[in-house]
């Protein structure tokens, strides 16, 4: 099983002292757009702060929206909404935000948001919130690219260049896992085979799962809408 490894790690003695939970979910909002939401709560367990008070204290509650183009990545929309903060004048930077628009949310963006938004020109868990996101939109390309070869529609990854071959759109679809761990190192092996087209493992949680229905984790080359070597 996948996640057998989890009971090795146990859990600490000590008493709890802070509790960060980050949730990152995105959705497809049409052809060209997805939407990714994200929220960064920090508790503090009960009668920490407060002596004798039975509940968690919520300290921190932001919410982040932003609306990106696919699949060029783009941000077309953004919106920040801190609900819960430890100062009246938290929520002034909120507006600021608004300088995402236009930003791609791909490679290069946490050093965007550190230079837009660091230190006094933003707040500290509003960019930890947003380093989170970005590998969310990136995850969420294949999912567009599912839906748009599933419907038939035009708009998928390395699309929209009538220039390119299909091998070389091939090529551009595998560009986003270049370089993005040690694992897709362009130097590696990985890679090499990834380029070359050679058929590649099947990935461990799809086949897992189909080990799980029963069923041959073979059928995912065949019944993948897209290459097994490019879905990380």
């Amino acid at each position: 099983m996948p996640h057998d490894r989890l009971g090795e790690i146990p859990e600490p003695d000590g008493p709890l002292l802070h509790d960060r939970n980050y949730s990152v979910r995105s959705y497809r909002e049409s052809d060209e757009s997805l939407r990714i939401r994200g929220q960064v709560h920090d508790q503090k367990p009960p009668g920490l702060y407060i002596a004798d008070d039975p509940e968690p204290m919520s300290i921190h509650l932001m919410v982040v929206d932003l609306v990106v183009g696919y699949p060029t990545l783009e941000i077309k929309e953004a919106e920040v909404l801190m609900e819960v903060t430890p100062h009246s004048g938290c929520t002034s930077i909120e507006p600021a935000y608004d300088k995402l628009v236009g930003l791609s949310i791909a490679r290069g963006f946490s050093r965007q948001v550190r230079e837009l938004f660091g230190g006094p020109r933003g707040c500290t868990h509003v960019g930890a919130l947003l380093n989170a996101m970005a590998p969310v939109a990136i995850q969420s390309m294949w999912s567009m690219h599912i839906f748009a070869e599933r419907q038939g529609t035009a708009v998928s990854i390395g699309a929209g260049d009538d220039s390119l071959s299909a091998e070389e759109q091939r090529i551009r679809r595998l560009s986003t896992n270049k370089n993005t761990c040690h694992v897709w190192d362009e130097d590696g092996d990985l890679w090499a085979q990834a380029i070359a087209g050679d058929e590649m493992e099947v990935p461990l949680w799809a086949a897992d799962r189909l080990v799980e229905m029963g069923r041959d984790p073979a059928e995912w080359r065949s019944s993948s809408p897209f290459d097994a070597s490019t879905n990380d």
